[in-house]
């Protein structure tokens, strides 16, 4: 009975425990919402719990604002999140692929060279990482903020250390006796069995991309190819006798829309199992 007993005390305030957990993660959003739904006066009267009733015309303000354009933004930032998270993962679990499954000379010397470059910050390489990219041509476009996504030590260290704890190598080798191509046995064999690592990356880099201030800051002035987090930044120099709080509150509940829907598509393959198809050693 005492351990009956002792066991459902714990498991009630475990309950407790969590319950104020997400009531803390998720008052900060309710918050959000709210505000989102109150004018400008109404903010200005101090905090409330409950809804206003200027939702729709908060949105329509952001709507047709000409000289904010939100919703030219927000597409902006979902193309560029979406290239950087397809890349990165692809191209970090192909890295991370040849480096468990081969062996060659160079392997721990490129294996460290990465991880070296992993301690290094973005902002001691910016300066010269701006001034290739001006010569390149490629200043005020989109390129610099995709393109260097397809190396990520960060993600590749990940994609390793799964790899190690969920292929086989006898796999890889099975399917090279059976005359499969490297490439086919990485797309058809290798990314299955990863489904959850590049989720769990995807989502990550999604959201890493999606709140990047600082490279897109350096590289984009033309204001139609700006990214959320810069557009959202200009709002500092907004004037003040012009500047309704409520709006900007519904352009930032606008604006975390597509990563909550970034994540309740992928979610489900981080709990998908550890592995999906792996065969037994």
């Amino acid at each position: 009975m005492k351990s009956k007993s002792g066991n459902s005390l714990r498991s009630v305030l475990a309950h407790i425990v969590l319950i104020v957990l997400s009531f803390m993660c998720l008052f900060f959003f309710y918050i959000l919402i709210i505000n989102a739904t109150r004018s400008h006066a109404e903010l200005q009267k101090g905090f409330s719990a409950l809804p206003g009733t200027h939702l729709l015309e908060n949105l329509k303000n952001v709507a047709n604002d000409g000289s904010f354009p939100m919703f030219r933004g927000i597409i902006n930032s979902i193309c560029i999140s979406t290239a950087c998270a397809g890349l990165c993962t692809y191209f970090s679990a192909l890295t991370a692929y040849g480096l468990y499954a081969y062996e060659f000379k160079t392997r721990k010397i490129a294996f460290t060279f990465i991880m070296a470059i992993l301690v290094m910050p973005t902002q001691v390489t910016a300066m010269g990482f701006l001034r290739l990219i001006t010569k390149m041509g490629l200043y005020d476009t989109w390129y610099p903020l995709i393109i260097p996504s397809i190396a990520s030590p960060a993600v590749f260290y990940f994609m390793y250390s799964y790899l190690q704890s969920s292929l086989p190598l006898s796999l890889v080798e099975a399917a090279r006796i059976d005359g499969s191509g490297e490439f086919r046995t990485f797309n058809c064999i290798v990314l299955p069995i990863m489904k959850p690592a590049l989720a769990v990356q995807a989502i990550f880099t999604f959201v890493g991309s999606w709140n990047n201030y600082f490279v897109p800051a350096l590289i984009l002035q033309t204001k139609s190819k700006m990214t959320v987090p810069i557009l959202i930044a200009t709002l500092r120099g907004a004037d003040y006798m012009n500047f309704d709080m409520g709006k900007v509150y519904m352009m930032i509940t606008v604006a975390i829309v597509p990563i909550i829907v970034v994540y309740l598509l992928l979610s489900k393959y981080i709990i998908a199992g550890v592995t999906l198809g792996g065969v037994k050693e």
